[in-house]
């Protein structure tokens, strides 16, 4: 009496199953494997940030693992909510101007302070597009605050919101 296989077909079948799995594992490690993205493509940097002057709020870098503070500003109003340019060579940040808030740029390094937005109301929450050919911010119409963007150098201002209620902290993604 001849003998008969009937584990070929099963042990056929397993063996697909084992190694089709080990195919999708291996594609998630190497999709999972990058390396994290930052906000913009590029090496890392210095971190920017508001710290407390013991007066009031000013724009400070700092390296990423600690040390080599440096003050961006240095004034008797609260400067606050710093955001680096795509180059890393400008930081977007909200000051008092004495009457309201206003949306300011300065250099990485210091220095070169350009006052964006110039009005009667408050502007807050700045973000660089990733092109960094616009700036989009939380701005007030005197009744609530309305998401806008704006030039860089100032000018071209455009309202993206008007609903009649609060919109806050825009951050701009990529497509």
């Amino acid at each position: 009496m001849a003998k008969s296989n009937h584990w070929g077909p099963l042990a056929a079948a397993a063996g697909a199953l084992v190694a089709g799995g080990l195919v999708l594992l291996v594609m998630l490690v190497v999709v999972e494997a990058r390396p994290a993205e930052a906000t913009f493509p590029g090496k890392s940097g210095k971190i920017a940030y508001q710290g407390y002057d013991g007066q009031d709020y000013e724009i400070y870098t700092i390296k990423p693992r600690g040390g080599g503070k440096v003050p961006l500003t240095d004034n008797a109003t609260t400067d606050y909510d710093p955001s680096y340019s795509p180059s890393g060579k400008k930081i977007v940040y909200a000051g008092s101007d004495g009457n309201d808030r206003e949306i300011y740029k300065i250099s990485a390094g210091g220095g070169g302070k350009v006052q964006v937005t110039d009005n009667n109301t408050d502007d807050f929450d700045p973000s660089y597009s990733p092109s960094g050919k616009k700036i989009t911010y939380s701005g007030s119409d005197g009744q609530d605050y309305e998401i806008r963007t704006i030039k860089p150098g100032g000018g071209g201002r455009f309202n993206v919101t008007d609903n009649g209620a609060d919109d806050l902290d825009p951050s701009w993604g990529s497509s």
